[in-house]
């Protein structure tokens, strides 16, 4: 489960974010790519927009449900 203690800084700020548990396997960024991005040098996704329509709400949603190390957390603020 996602741990919003270790969430990445390069998360914009807002409901959804992405921790350190992040292994790179593309699929938020696959599922979500309008809210999920990624980080080169750090090699992990992070939320670069949070979600804004029904539509992105529930890609957003599916993201976080199959990711699977449970990096994505939807408790941030």
């Amino acid at each position: 489960m996602a741990d919003i203690a270790n969430k990445y800084p390069d998360n914009v700020l807002g409901r959804y974010y992405v921790d350190d548990q992040c292994i790179d396997c593309d699929l938020c960024r696959e599922t979500a790519p309008a809210n999920f991005g990624r980080n080169d040098e750090g090699g992990h996704s992070y939320v670069l927009k949070q979600p804004e329509t029904e539509e992105e709400e529930n890609l957003c949603r599916e993201a976080k449900e199959g990711c699977p190390v449970e990096a994505i957390g939807d408790d941030g603020e």
